[in-house]
């Protein structure tokens, strides 16, 4: 693992160039996602319409893009390649280039649209920076609740520039866990009888709308366990580094990453029995 703690001595690269992954690049990546996070954040919160309407539609009918997701990502995109014309973007709502840096921006403008779209308040501005494959940085600016997370890879997670730690492990019968459901409806009625199976082996489960607020939850301790399937690359970046860097364990299927089959965060603990339920229950297919 690439060590990205901003104290860190910046090491040479297989070419002999310096590896930037530490020190000084960390440092500029995160200071850059904070700032388009905050500017998207107060974008989205203060520019809210009152006749807000949906301006397309995804993989449903219900699964939604407002004209505000498409103003988010069109903030965030801007100020990073002002600062940065070289680097990558993979963004939700379209943006998408290779760059020659080496480094990816990972962008979901809007988490949480349906919420947004209703007023309800659990919706987040996700930014993540990676580098061949791996997150460096992440960011997860929740306004409503006026919370940024932040995580530097190796250097910890932090809520409002407060440490964060998830929770102790509680036995899973005692474990409160948060999902989602997919838009689609054969796929949502499956994660229903998934979910109808496990609900007697958890203390309870939430709903929240917000992958990346999920996931943040767990880092604060706040939830013991998420889990869902379906996410895309920009619903998770920076939230799955924030949950590793407070302590949670992340994966899918056993022995893999995080991802679209399966997405599993929770404490040391909780993780393990989680993962094989969901497993055992085929929470990855329909």
């Amino acid at each position: 693992m690439t060590d990205a703690r901003p104290d860190a001595t910046d090491q040479p690269d297989k070419a002999g160039r310096p590896d930037r992954t530490d020190g000084a690049l960390a440092a500029e990546l995160l200071a850059l996602a904070l700032e388009a996070a905050r500017r998207a954040g107060e974008l989205l919160r203060d520019g809210r319409p009152d006749d807000l309407a949906v301006a397309a539609t995804k993989s449903s009918p219900i699964d939604v893009v407002t004209e505000m997701d498409i103003a988010a990502e069109k903030l965030i995109t801007g100020h990073l390649a002002e600062h940065r014309p070289d680097d990558g973007f993979l963004g939700e709502e379209g943006a998408s280039s290779a760059g020659s840096s080496g480094i990816r921006w990972v962008i979901d403008p809007l988490d949480g649209t349906v919420n947004y779209l209703y007023g309800l308040p659990t919706w987040a501005v996700s930014i993540a920076a990676e580098r061949d494959g791996e997150t460096l940085v992440g960011v997860v600016e929740i306004p409503m609740r006026r919370e940024t997370f932040r995580a530097v890879l190796g250097g910890g997670a932090f809520l409002n520039d407060r440490p964060v730690h998830g929770r102790p492990a509680p036995p899973l019968e005692r474990a409160l866990v948060s999902t989602g459901f997919n838009y689609v409806t054969t796929v949502r009625a499956h994660q229903a009888a998934v979910a109808q199976r496990l609900i007697p082996r958890l203390r309870d489960i939430r709903r929240g709308g917000s992958a990346a607020t999920d996931l943040c939850d767990v880092a604060a301790g706040r939830l013991d366990g998420y889990y869902e399937r379906g996410l895309h690359p920009w619903d998770l970046a920076a939230g799955d580094l924030i949950a590793r860097e407070a302590g949670a364990l992340t994966g899918g299927r056993p022995g893999a990453r995080p991802g679209f089959d399966l997405t599993v965060a929770a404490a040391p603990g909780v993780f393990e029995p989680l993962q094989a339920l969901l497993d055992e229950y085929g929470a990855w297919h329909d």
